[in-house]
């Protein structure tokens, strides 16, 4: 436990990713590729797989809760997309960070950029205002 701790620690203090690239998004069509591409391992409301904070026997944690129970606003936007994008072992390599296993594929040959900041933002969109806020702070404009 100590060891996700620090990894999450480590991701959240990285580079973060100006807020507007969440900015009027297409949260319909993000919803509904959230429905295609993803609920079927984070839920269809959100909610990740039971037990999601343990790992399973192969050391890898379920899939977590994108709602605002789980760490997804923990997070930086760029590390959200680029988690999405090249799947979450190469992601965190990327980062420095190595083995973690993460059970998170990668969305590159399946999604395209604007569909993956458009799923992004739909789940940014669900969150109460009071977590958005502290997402958004994560994320620093630079007008």
């Amino acid at each position: 436990m100590r060891r996700f701790l620090a990894i999450v620690t480590c991701l959240v203090a990285s580079g973060a990713m100006a807020d507007h690239e969440l900015e009027g998004r297409d949260l319909d069509r993000g919803q509904a590729l959230y429905g295609d591409y993803c609920a079927a391992c984070h839920g269809a409301n959100l909610e990740g797989q039971p037990d999601w904070q343990t790992p399973g026997a192969d050391g890898v944690l379920p899939a977590p809760p994108h709602d605002e129970t789980g760490h997804t606003w923990h997070h930086d936007n760029q590390l959200l997309f680029d988690y999405t994008k090249q799947g979450g072992a190469d992601a965190l390599a990327a980062r420095g960070v190595s083995g973690f296993p993460s059970g998170m594929p990668a969305f590159a040959e399946s999604l395209s950029d604007e569909e993956i900041w458009d799923i992004l933002a739909y789940i940014r969109s669900t969150w109460p205002k009071r977590v958005q806020d502290i997402h958004a702070d994560r994320n620093p404009r630079h007008d």
